[in-house]
């Protein structure tokens, strides 16, 4: 069972529920929004933390648990980690993940090594100067040791989430981290000051707020399912006021005095109040804790001797051209990172889920919405994301009606829009209400040739002056996203006009193959009549049932071919006289040909071997016959003729020609002749006759061409010689030719 309680996270465990929760001063909730928007930045971490994380990131063989065991011993680090994890980027709709490799896996491991280089060289550069002056080993070792303590107290209780006590101890006061990187030189000397009651007062005059509420405020501000946030809220709280509340918030309170103070008389009390535990206790506690902190720190090269005589340091004020270079070096970082992530989702979907996460953890953006210009450019069109609402996924922004939106594109300008002072026009409002946002952010996604789409981030007023320091590192941003997805759309149309080319092969094998099956079908349709006389003579049908079989069997071959893109040929040889005067007979049994057309074969009697199954050569010529015979409408002679060898560079070719005594064919016809057209012949004609011939003549290694004239039409075919013979033996009748 969960419950929600001022926003914190309330878990009904079986030590009972907290006294006094319902009276939380929630003093952070008075602090300024300029204070609150301070304390919101990266928090400084240990530069051999980051060293040794940069090691981890450039290694593809690190598993998870290493990075999480690596970051659970820095303060900085967890919070940065747990943060993106609770945000808006990976918590929609699941549970709140307090558990620290859990965290790392619900981001994923390309994210966490990007959220990790790009904190780690925003924390370096972008609190240089800071870094320089105040030294944070000190604060490690206080961070970790309190870590390490109160996991060891809450075993020692048999408290069930040790790990999460854990992340509570390292935490505690990450709230003094936030104050130091929001007023770094207001702060420096009570960072160093000791950790004792005298401190929270005095940060409450100074700032209004103590280092306990600054870090509960951040912890909240994560929605952890957790007494977490409450724990480092009342670790300075007097025993005798939180004796009853929670495990947690009480483990954290004794290891803060045990801390701070030592195994004292006092300690002792406390811990035995608060949690049951001995001055025995303690002591094993106490030991077994520097020794983890001794093995961590020889782990990380951190010399502990070193922290424990660090000093603050008087803050020198920022060189501005440190701080530039600082932010150009920290752009062209995260900018590296990011670039990666994008390269490594090419498909669109994954692409802009990237882009619209690496977003909002960047710039903190509480939503994010993508707008890509259509292809006729006329609009914008909301882009399908992770997480889009069903109305962002079909909203349009017309580009020519106006508007904030449509001027930022037009102009290619980066915009911000306010609810509460820009007088809006009903796209923007949309917007403001879908992402449920006080204020956007609209980045256009531009290169030379013009804009891609809009980036449009949901944020806070408070977040606005912090934005406009970082447009910098917007449009560096906007660059990368632009061009990952003009790659992406210029691979989507390339993939686009393969598939376009794909399919008009596939319609042009289907016009192909309902050619070619006229033919057969035309040859069975008239030997039905011609088996209907026979029958009816009752003569024999033996020859007449063969050839059906033949042109039947013909069918189921085209059929079966319909998936070929280019026209089939059978492999073999074939006597091209017995395929010639089959043909010729054919034409001549079935009617094919009407009787005012003559159709006569002039072949020598010996055999004559050319490359080519009798089924591609029974195509090429069917189908040069039946054009011959469609030349004469009204009546005349064909002709198909072996004339002899021709040897041509070498190799030796049998010349077949048909011949018609047509009318020939105009110019234009013969310069398209062997190109698929649409027929002009009527209905059942396909246009593709003469150049399935040119393929399959082209697939044996032959060779076609063709005369005509007012006289008629001459296709002469060279078919290539069987093994190319020294030279063929037989006489060839005298060819006489017609044109």
């Amino acid at each position: 069972m969960k419950a929600r309680v001022h926003g914190l996270g309330v878990r009904a465990r079986k030590y009972g529920s907290p006294t006094g929760l319902q009276q939380v001063a929630m003093a952070a909730h008075s602090v300024s929004a300029d204070l609150r928007s301070r304390l919101a930045v990266s928090l400084p971490a240990l530069p051999q933390m980051l060293l040794k994380l940069m090691e981890y990131c450039q290694s593809d063989d690190i598993g998870m648990d290493a990075f999480a065991g690596l970051i659970a011993k820095d303060a900085a680090m967890t919070a940065t980690v747990l943060r993106v994890a609770n945000s808006s980027a990976y918590h929609r709709g699941r549970q709140s993940s307090a558990n620290l490799e859990q965290a790392l896996i619900a981001i994923g491991s390309n994210m966490v090594k990007t959220i990790l280089i790009s904190e780690s060289v925003s924390q370096v550069f972008a609190n240089f100067s800071r870094a320089g002056s105040t030294d944070l080993r000190g604060f490690w070792k206080h961070a970790i040791t309190a870590g390490v303590m109160a996991r060891l107290i809450a075993a020692k209780m048999d408290y069930p989430f040790v790990e999460e006590a854990y992340l509570a101890g390292l935490l505690h006061d990450v709230g003094r981290l936030a104050l130091l990187a929001a007023a770094p030189a207001d702060y420096a000397d009570n960072f160093h000051a000791p950790e004792d009651d005298n401190l929270c007062a005095v940060e409450e005059r100074a700032f209004g707020i103590t280092h306990a509420e600054a870090g509960a405020w951040i912890i909240e501000s994560w929605q952890l399912d957790s007494f977490m946030a409450d724990s480092v809220r009342y670790h300075h709280e007097p025993a005798v006021r939180i004796e009853a509340a929670h495990p947690l918030i009480r483990i954290i309170s004794l290891t803060h005095h045990l801390c701070t103070q030592g195994q004292t008389d006092r300690v002792a009390a406390v811990a035995g109040a608060l949690c049951g535990l001995h001055a025995g206790d303690l002591d094993t506690i106490a030991e077994r804790a520097q020794a983890e902190v001794r093995e961590a720190a020889e782990y990380l090269g951190i010399d502990l001797n070193a922290a424990d005589e660090a000093r603050p340091v008087a803050v020198p004020p920022p060189d501005p051209v440190q701080l530039q270079l600082g932010q150009h070096v920290q752009s062209l970082s995260i900018m590296s990172e990011v670039a990666r992530t994008f390269a490594e989702h090419p498909e669109q979907s994954a692409l802009l889920d990237a882009i619209s996460q690496s977003a909002r953890i960047l710039f903190s953006f509480k939503d994010v919405a993508i707008l890509l210009v259509d292809s006729a450019e006329q609009e914008l069109q909301a882009a399908a994301t992770d997480g889009h609402r069903q109305r962002l996924s079909s909203f349009a922004i017309p580009l020519g009606a106006g508007g904030r939106i449509a001027d930022a594109v037009a102009q290619e300008r980066l915009a911000y829009i306010r609810r509460s002072q820009d007088a809006l026009g009903i796209f923007e409002e949309q917007l403001l209400r879908i992402l449920d946002a006080g204020c956007l952010l609209c980045l256009p996604l531009t290169n030379r040739r013009g804009c891609v789409g809009v980036l449009v981030g949901a944020l806070d007023e408070r977040q606005l002056d912090d934005l406009r320091k970082r447009e910098t590192l917007l449009h560096a941003f906007a660059s990368q996203a632009t061009a990952a997805l003009v790659k992406g759309i210029g691979a989507r149309t390339a993939a686009t006009d393969g598939l376009a080319s794909l399919a008009q092969e596939y319609r042009d094998a289907t016009r192909r193959v309902a050619h070619e099956v006229n033919n057969p079908l035309s040859i069975i349709r008239n030997y039905l009549s011609v088996l209907d006389r026979k029958l009816s003579r009752q003569e024999s049908i033996d020859t007449e049932i063969s050839i059906l079989n033949e042109e039947i069997d013909r069918i189921g071959q085209l059929v079966d071919g319909l998936a070929d893109l280019q026209p089939a040929t059978q492999d073999g040889t074939a006597d091209i006289n017995a395929v010639i005067n089959a043909m010729v007979r054919l034409f001549r049994d079935s009617e094919f040909a009407p009787a005012s057309v003559t159709i006569a074969a002039r072949t020598p009697d010996e055999r004559c071997e050319v490359a080519g199954g009798i089924g591609s050569l029974r195509q090429i010529f069917m189908n040069l016959l039946k054009n011959a015979v469609e030349a004469l409408p009204d009546g005349g002679e064909i002709e198909i003729v072996n004339n002899g060898l021709i040897n041509c560079d070498g190799r030796l070719y049998v010349e077949v020609l048909v011949s018609d005594t047509g009318s020939g064919m105009p110019a234009e016809v013969m310069a398209n002749l062997f190109l698929p057209t649409r027929s002009s012949k009527g209905k059942g004609h396909q246009g593709l006759g003469l150049s399935i011939v040119k393929g399959l003549v082209k697939q044996i290694d032959g060779r076609i061409g063709c005369r005509s004239s007012v006289l008629g039409t001459t296709f002469e075919v060279w078919l290539p010689v069987l093994g190319q013979p020294e030279r063929v033996q037989g006489a060839l009748m005298p060819i006489q030719h017609k044109v």
